[in-house]
Protein backbone atom coordinates (compact mmCIF):
# COMPACT_ATOMS: atom_id res chain seq x y z
CA UNK A 1 0.00 0.00 0.00
CA UNK A 2 1.12 3.07 -0.71
CA UNK A 3 2.48 5.50 2.16
CA UNK A 4 0.92 8.53 3.22
CA UNK A 5 4.19 10.24 3.95
CA UNK A 6 5.72 9.78 0.09
CA UNK A 7 3.56 12.43 -2.01
CA UNK A 8 5.85 12.90 -5.03
CA UNK A 9 4.82 11.95 -8.46
CA UNK A 10 5.01 8.38 -9.61
CA UNK A 11 6.18 6.97 -13.15
CA UNK A 12 4.71 3.22 -13.72
CA UNK A 13 4.61 2.94 -9.43
CA UNK A 14 7.65 4.56 -9.09
CA UNK A 15 8.39 7.46 -7.48
CA UNK A 16 10.02 10.33 -9.32
CA UNK A 17 13.11 11.03 -8.06
CA UNK A 18 12.90 14.45 -9.38
CA UNK A 19 9.24 15.55 -9.28
CA UNK A 20 9.52 18.76 -10.64
CA UNK A 21 11.45 17.33 -14.10
CA UNK A 22 9.42 15.74 -16.83
CA UNK A 23 9.76 11.86 -17.22
CA UNK A 24 12.58 12.00 -19.44
CA UNK A 25 14.80 13.86 -17.35
CA UNK A 26 14.62 11.63 -14.34
CA UNK A 27 18.13 11.08 -14.51
CA UNK A 28 20.20 7.87 -15.85
CA UNK A 29 19.47 5.56 -13.13
CA UNK A 30 15.61 6.03 -13.52
CA UNK A 31 15.98 5.26 -17.40
CA UNK A 32 17.67 2.10 -16.70
CA UNK A 33 14.97 0.75 -14.32
CA UNK A 34 12.22 1.70 -16.53
CA UNK A 35 13.99 -0.19 -19.47
CA UNK A 36 14.77 -3.04 -17.55
CA UNK A 37 11.00 -3.23 -16.46
CA UNK A 38 9.45 -2.78 -19.83
CA UNK A 39 12.05 -5.91 -20.71
CA UNK A 40 10.80 -8.11 -18.01
CA UNK A 41 6.99 -7.60 -18.68
CA UNK A 42 7.95 -7.83 -22.16
CA UNK A 43 9.63 -11.08 -22.31
CA UNK A 44 6.98 -12.13 -19.62
CA UNK A 45 4.89 -12.06 -22.63
CA UNK A 46 7.01 -14.05 -24.96
CA UNK A 47 7.94 -10.50 -27.06
CA UNK A 48 11.68 -10.21 -25.73
CA UNK A 49 12.54 -10.33 -28.93
CA UNK A 50 10.65 -7.18 -30.21
CA UNK A 51 12.70 -5.31 -27.13
CA UNK A 52 15.60 -6.03 -28.01
CA UNK A 53 15.12 -4.86 -32.20
CA UNK A 54 13.66 -1.82 -30.09
CA UNK A 55 16.85 -1.46 -28.45
CA UNK A 56 19.00 -2.02 -31.73
CA UNK A 57 17.00 0.84 -33.23
CA UNK A 58 17.63 3.29 -30.73
CA UNK A 59 21.16 2.87 -30.89
CA UNK A 60 21.49 3.73 -34.69
CA UNK A 61 19.62 6.92 -34.28
CA UNK A 62 22.68 9.06 -34.77
CA UNK A 63 23.01 10.59 -37.87
CA UNK A 64 26.17 9.04 -40.15
CA UNK A 65 26.83 6.49 -37.71
CA UNK A 66 24.92 2.70 -37.75
CA UNK A 67 25.29 -1.21 -37.27
CA UNK A 68 23.91 -3.42 -40.17
CA UNK A 69 22.98 -7.31 -38.73
CA UNK A 70 22.57 -8.87 -41.93
CA UNK A 71 23.29 -13.05 -41.76
CA UNK A 72 25.53 -14.49 -43.89
CA UNK A 73 23.70 -17.35 -43.05
CA UNK A 74 21.43 -19.48 -44.79
CA UNK A 75 17.83 -20.11 -44.10
CA UNK A 76 17.49 -21.05 -40.49
CA UNK A 77 20.73 -19.62 -39.69
CA UNK A 78 22.52 -22.62 -41.15
CA UNK A 79 26.02 -22.16 -42.59
CA UNK A 80 25.47 -22.36 -46.68
CA UNK A 81 28.00 -22.24 -48.90
CA UNK A 82 29.14 -19.08 -50.06
CA UNK A 83 28.14 -19.03 -54.01
CA UNK A 84 30.06 -18.75 -57.18
CA UNK A 85 30.53 -15.68 -58.84
CA UNK A 86 32.68 -14.12 -61.53
CA UNK A 87 36.29 -12.63 -60.93
CA UNK A 88 35.36 -9.97 -63.60
CA UNK A 89 37.50 -8.38 -65.69
CA UNK A 90 39.25 -7.02 -63.68
CA UNK A 91 41.16 -9.38 -60.98
CA UNK A 92 45.05 -9.48 -61.48
CA UNK A 93 45.75 -12.96 -60.78
CA UNK A 94 46.99 -13.78 -64.16
CA UNK A 95 44.07 -15.35 -65.99
CA UNK A 96 43.73 -12.23 -67.78
CA UNK A 97 47.50 -10.63 -68.13
CA UNK A 98 47.99 -8.79 -64.89
CA UNK A 99 48.99 -10.90 -61.90
CA UNK A 100 49.71 -9.06 -59.09
CA UNK A 101 49.97 -12.54 -56.69
CA UNK A 102 53.16 -13.20 -58.31
CA UNK A 103 54.20 -9.52 -56.97
CA UNK A 104 56.88 -9.65 -53.66
CA UNK A 105 54.57 -7.84 -51.07
CA UNK A 106 51.32 -8.74 -51.72
CA UNK A 107 50.63 -10.29 -48.33
CA UNK A 108 49.69 -7.97 -46.51
CA UNK A 109 46.68 -6.56 -44.02
CA UNK A 110 46.71 -2.83 -45.01
CA UNK A 111 45.88 -2.76 -49.11
CA UNK A 112 45.10 1.20 -49.38
CA UNK A 113 48.64 1.92 -50.86
CA UNK A 114 50.44 0.43 -53.82
CA UNK A 115 53.85 -1.80 -53.27
CA UNK A 116 56.77 -2.07 -55.44
CA UNK A 117 57.23 0.87 -58.03
CA UNK A 118 55.06 3.01 -56.32
CA UNK A 119 53.56 4.10 -52.93
CA UNK A 120 51.04 5.83 -53.67
CA UNK A 121 47.38 5.51 -51.27
CA UNK A 122 43.93 4.78 -52.15
CA UNK A 123 42.14 7.63 -51.21
CA UNK A 124 38.07 7.33 -49.61
CA UNK A 125 36.18 6.72 -46.38
CA UNK A 126 38.10 4.00 -44.18
CA UNK A 127 37.07 0.16 -44.32
CA UNK A 128 38.25 -2.55 -42.74
CA UNK A 129 37.06 -5.83 -43.88
CA UNK A 130 37.52 -8.95 -42.11
CA UNK A 131 36.45 -12.68 -43.34
CA UNK A 132 35.83 -15.76 -41.31
CA UNK A 133 36.84 -18.66 -43.47
CA UNK A 134 35.01 -21.85 -42.84
CA UNK A 135 35.72 -25.61 -43.95
CA UNK A 136 32.67 -26.54 -44.62
CA UNK A 137 34.31 -30.23 -45.51
CA UNK A 138 35.87 -30.62 -42.67
CA UNK A 139 32.98 -30.62 -40.08
CA UNK A 140 32.66 -26.61 -40.38
CA UNK A 141 35.71 -25.81 -38.53
CA UNK A 142 38.10 -22.56 -39.34
CA UNK A 143 39.92 -22.78 -42.60
CA UNK A 144 43.11 -22.29 -40.57
CA UNK A 145 46.39 -21.32 -43.36
CA UNK A 146 44.01 -21.07 -46.69
CA UNK A 147 44.89 -17.72 -48.04
CA UNK A 148 42.29 -15.07 -49.37
CA UNK A 149 42.78 -12.49 -51.56
CA UNK A 150 40.78 -9.19 -51.74
CA UNK A 151 40.58 -6.55 -54.71
CA UNK A 152 37.83 -3.99 -55.44
CA UNK A 153 37.82 -0.26 -57.27
CA UNK A 154 38.82 2.55 -55.84
CA UNK A 155 36.19 5.63 -54.92
CA UNK A 156 36.60 6.45 -58.31
CA UNK A 157 35.30 3.27 -59.78
CA UNK A 158 38.82 2.49 -61.23
CA UNK A 159 40.60 -0.78 -60.73
CA UNK A 160 44.56 -0.81 -59.85
CA UNK A 161 46.51 -2.69 -62.75
CA UNK A 162 43.69 -2.55 -65.62
CA UNK A 163 42.38 1.14 -65.80
CA UNK A 164 44.39 3.74 -68.04
CA UNK A 165 45.39 6.21 -65.39
CA UNK A 166 46.42 3.96 -62.60
CA UNK A 167 47.92 1.10 -64.91
CA UNK A 168 50.87 1.43 -63.02
CA UNK A 169 49.29 1.13 -59.36
CA UNK A 170 48.65 -2.00 -57.68
CA UNK A 171 46.78 -0.50 -54.42
CA UNK A 172 43.47 -2.07 -53.12
CA UNK A 173 44.87 -5.69 -53.72
CA UNK A 174 46.19 -7.59 -51.31
CA UNK A 175 46.36 -11.26 -49.48
CA UNK A 176 46.16 -12.63 -45.78
CA UNK A 177 46.55 -16.40 -44.60
CA UNK A 178 43.22 -17.29 -42.38
CA UNK A 179 44.70 -17.66 -38.74
CA UNK A 180 43.33 -20.39 -36.02
CA UNK A 181 40.02 -18.74 -36.30
CA UNK A 182 39.79 -18.79 -40.08
CA UNK A 183 40.47 -15.18 -40.01
CA UNK A 184 41.49 -12.55 -42.39
CA UNK A 185 41.74 -9.15 -42.08
CA UNK A 186 42.01 -6.07 -44.63
CA UNK A 187 42.68 -2.63 -43.90
CA UNK A 188 40.90 -0.45 -47.07
CA UNK A 189 39.06 2.08 -48.54
CA UNK A 190 35.11 2.12 -49.21
CA UNK A 191 35.13 1.08 -52.89
CA UNK A 192 32.51 3.62 -55.12
CA UNK A 193 29.37 2.34 -56.95
CA UNK A 194 30.29 2.35 -60.94
CA UNK A 195 27.48 1.83 -63.69
CA UNK A 196 25.69 -1.02 -63.98
CA UNK A 197 26.76 -2.43 -60.60
CA UNK A 198 26.14 -2.80 -56.64
CA UNK A 199 29.06 -1.83 -54.59
CA UNK A 200 31.11 -4.78 -54.18
CA UNK A 201 34.83 -6.29 -53.10
CA UNK A 202 35.78 -9.52 -54.97
CA UNK A 203 37.86 -12.27 -53.20
CA UNK A 204 39.32 -15.24 -54.16
CA UNK A 205 40.34 -18.60 -51.85
CA UNK A 206 42.96 -20.24 -52.07
CA UNK A 207 44.10 -23.77 -50.00
CA UNK A 208 47.56 -21.79 -48.92
CA UNK A 209 49.30 -18.95 -49.47
CA UNK A 210 51.99 -21.03 -52.25
CA UNK A 211 49.26 -21.72 -54.31
CA UNK A 212 48.02 -18.26 -54.78
CA UNK A 213 50.63 -18.12 -57.86
CA UNK A 214 48.05 -19.90 -59.96
CA UNK A 215 44.75 -19.16 -60.19
CA UNK A 216 43.87 -22.77 -61.15
CA UNK A 217 44.50 -23.53 -57.14
CA UNK A 218 41.88 -21.39 -56.43
CA UNK A 219 39.17 -23.52 -54.09
CA UNK A 220 36.38 -20.36 -54.01
CA UNK A 221 35.90 -17.38 -55.85
CA UNK A 222 33.10 -14.87 -54.78
CA UNK A 223 31.83 -10.91 -54.30
CA UNK A 224 30.80 -9.40 -51.42
CA UNK A 225 27.74 -7.23 -51.43
CA UNK A 226 28.69 -3.66 -49.92
CA UNK A 227 25.52 -2.91 -47.22
CA UNK A 228 22.94 -0.30 -48.65
CA UNK A 229 23.01 1.93 -45.70
CA UNK A 230 26.67 2.25 -45.45
CA UNK A 231 26.91 3.18 -49.19
CA UNK A 232 24.31 5.83 -48.43
CA UNK A 233 26.02 7.16 -45.98
CA UNK A 234 29.43 7.31 -47.74
CA UNK A 235 28.37 8.49 -51.00
CA UNK A 236 27.16 11.79 -49.63
CA UNK A 237 30.91 12.31 -49.12
CA UNK A 238 33.06 14.36 -51.05
CA UNK A 239 35.47 12.00 -53.47
CA UNK A 240 32.38 9.67 -54.09
CA UNK A 241 30.17 12.03 -55.98
CA UNK A 242 29.46 9.93 -58.82
CA UNK A 243 28.13 7.31 -56.74
CA UNK A 244 25.44 8.61 -55.57
CA UNK A 245 23.72 8.84 -58.87
CA UNK A 246 25.04 4.94 -60.03
CA UNK A 247 23.78 3.78 -56.68
CA UNK A 248 20.18 5.39 -57.37
CA UNK A 249 20.12 3.22 -60.71
CA UNK A 250 20.83 -0.25 -59.68
CA UNK A 251 19.24 -2.51 -56.40
CA UNK A 252 20.44 -5.71 -55.06
CA UNK A 253 17.83 -7.40 -56.70
CA UNK A 254 18.66 -6.06 -59.79
CA UNK A 255 22.16 -6.47 -59.40
CA UNK A 256 24.01 -9.08 -62.19
CA UNK A 257 25.93 -10.99 -59.42
CA UNK A 258 23.21 -10.39 -56.41
CA UNK A 259 20.26 -10.72 -58.19
CA UNK A 260 19.45 -14.47 -57.79
CA UNK A 261 18.55 -13.81 -53.89
CA UNK A 262 19.23 -10.43 -53.68
CA UNK A 263 22.74 -11.04 -51.66
CA UNK A 264 21.95 -13.17 -48.82
CA UNK A 265 24.76 -14.50 -47.82
CA UNK A 266 27.45 -11.77 -49.43
CA UNK A 267 25.87 -8.73 -47.30
CA UNK A 268 28.20 -8.63 -44.57
CA UNK A 269 27.32 -7.31 -41.01
CA UNK A 270 28.91 -3.73 -40.58
CA UNK A 271 29.40 -0.93 -38.02
CA UNK A 272 31.02 2.73 -38.41
CA UNK A 273 30.08 5.86 -39.92
CA UNK A 274 31.56 8.07 -42.70
CA UNK A 275 34.34 9.96 -39.75
CA UNK A 276 36.28 6.82 -38.05
CA UNK A 277 35.16 4.52 -41.26
CA UNK A 278 33.43 1.54 -41.82
CA UNK A 279 33.87 -2.48 -40.44
CA UNK A 280 32.97 -5.11 -42.42
CA UNK A 281 32.15 -8.64 -41.21
CA UNK A 282 31.39 -11.78 -43.48
CA UNK A 283 31.36 -15.90 -42.68
CA UNK A 284 32.39 -17.42 -45.85
CA UNK A 285 31.65 -21.64 -46.22
CA UNK A 286 34.25 -22.84 -48.50
CA UNK A 287 33.27 -26.91 -48.91
CA UNK A 288 36.57 -27.93 -51.29
CA UNK A 289 33.94 -30.98 -52.10
CA UNK A 290 32.35 -29.29 -54.64
CA UNK A 291 33.85 -28.08 -57.95
CA UNK A 292 34.38 -23.99 -58.48
CA UNK A 293 32.56 -23.11 -61.35
CA UNK A 294 33.51 -19.39 -60.92
CA UNK A 295 36.63 -17.33 -62.65
CA UNK A 296 36.82 -14.55 -65.67
CA UNK A 297 33.76 -14.05 -66.93
CA UNK A 298 32.58 -16.69 -69.53
CA UNK A 299 33.65 -15.32 -72.81
CA UNK A 300 35.15 -12.48 -71.49
CA UNK A 301 38.86 -14.01 -72.87
CA UNK A 302 41.52 -11.55 -73.24
CA UNK A 303 43.34 -9.50 -76.54
CA UNK A 304 46.78 -9.33 -77.60
CA UNK A 305 47.37 -6.27 -74.54
CA UNK A 306 46.41 -8.68 -72.08
CA UNK A 307 43.37 -6.67 -71.55
CA UNK A 308 39.38 -8.31 -71.15
CA UNK A 309 37.95 -8.76 -74.39
CA UNK A 310 36.34 -4.95 -75.19
CA UNK A 311 39.62 -2.92 -74.51
CA UNK A 312 40.47 -2.00 -70.83
CA UNK A 313 38.30 0.07 -68.86
CA UNK A 314 38.16 3.80 -69.82
CA UNK A 315 40.45 6.16 -67.69
CA UNK A 316 38.80 8.12 -64.69
CA UNK A 317 35.45 6.33 -65.41
CA UNK A 318 34.02 2.97 -63.79
CA UNK A 319 34.46 0.26 -65.76
CA UNK A 320 32.56 -2.54 -67.21
CA UNK A 321 30.39 -4.00 -64.75
CA UNK A 322 31.21 -7.39 -62.90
Amino acid sequence: MRSSRDTRPRYEGRPLPRPHEDVEDQGLAFDIATITSRRGALRALGLGAVAAGLTACASTAEAGSASGTTSSAGAGGALTEIPDETAGPYPGDGSNGADVLEQSGVVRSDIRSSFGTSTTTAEGVPMTLTLSIVDMAGGDVPFEGVAVYVWHCDRAGRYSMYSEDIAGENYLRGVQVADADGNVSFTSVFPACYDGRWPHVHFEVYPDVDSTTDVANCIATSQLAIPAEAAAAVYATAGYERSVTNLAEVSLSSDGVFGDDGGATQTPTWSGDVTSGYALALTVGVDTTTTPTAGTMAGMGSDSSGHPAGGPPPAGAGPAPA
